[in-house]
């Protein structure tokens, strides 16, 4: 595969919900891209995620909340998650999302970050950098992970 297809499935694998830097990471290291590289570009094009989700759902709520079954599935929905989520909200603030953001497992991401935060109704700017902050932490955990199983791989593979 081509360096500049690498790139490309980089940069989508990094922008969708389901594989993000979980993903994209290990897909460039494995197709010869160095981590060095691999780890700014992936993480740049994930943290690109938070303010493309906002305006995506910002401008189509917006939309939809003309449409009674929509106004009265969001505010059942809201109101759902506002009372689970509240308390740990109030105690772990900005810093709970960044971490939250920061687990690189499933379902913890910038999308699903970024979604939390807006149906909150958390501050557009903190959530921002909360779910940069956040991609970095993964961004950090994804490749050492997959640069410390490559490595033991190889010594298992050369000594076993």
């Amino acid at each position: 595969m081509s360096k500049i297809a690498v790139f490309c499935w980089t940069a989508l694998l990094s922008f969708m919900p389901i594989s993000e830097l979980r993903g994209a990471i290990p897909f460039a290291i494995s197709n010869g891209i160095p981590w060095y590289i691999t780890y700014p570009f992936a993480v740049a094009l994930n943290a690109l995620v938070a303010p493309v989700c906002w305006i995506f759902l910002s401008t189509f709520h917006k939309l939809f909340l003309h449409w009674r079954w929509y106004s009265g599935f969001f505010d059942r929905f809201v109101e759902r998650a506002r009372v689970k989520i509240h308390p740990l909200v109030e105690k772990w603030g900005w810093i709970g999302i960044a971490l939250f953001v920061g687990i690189p497992l499933p379902i913890t991401g910038a999308w699903t970050g970024t979604l939390g935060s807006w149906v909150l109704g958390m501050n557009k700017g903190k959530t921002m950098l909360a779910i940069v902050l956040g991609v970095i932490i993964s961004g950090v955990i994804v490749t050492a992970v997959w640069l410390l199983g490559i490595r033991a791989l190889d010594i298992f593979i050369k000594h076993g």
